[in-house]
């Protein structure tokens, strides 16, 4: 992949887009369910810890939906872990193909490319 500005090069990239948004939100769902549990355990009243159980229960909920939303669209496959694999080492290598493109001219001077005060 010499030419990243090629529309070629860009076979699939959308769909590896949503997946890593996906994951980004799965992670970050993992999270919060993770600061609700330390939450409860630091509330002090009844009607605090309820409220926070509640939300804890919705963001279960929502962990739910956004992993049967990846094992539909084959993004995650958390029951085949040699599936699993070859996803990772395919979204490794498609990292290591982007890091070494060229994207940027070897000269980066910008000299005389901006007023300048006369002196």
């Amino acid at each position: 992949m010499n030419d990243y500005l090629d529309p070629i090069n860009s076979v699939g990239m959308p769909e590896q887009i949503d997946s890593a948004i996906a994951m980004d939100l799965l992670i970050t769902v993992k999270e919060s369910i993770r600061n609700y549990s330390i939450a409860i355990t630091e509330a002090a009243s009844p009607e605090v810890r309820t409220t926070i159980r509640n939300q804890m229960e919705a963001a279960i909920d929502f962990h739910t939906e956004v992993i049967e939303l990846m094992m539909e669209k084959k993004w995650f496959h958390p029951y085949d872990v040699s599936e699993q694999q070859m996803l990772d080492l395919k979204a490794a290598q498609t990292a290591v193909d982007i890091a070494g493109l060229k994207l940027f001219p070897d000269n980066n001077n910008r000299k005389g490319l901006f007023p300048t005060p006369p002196k």
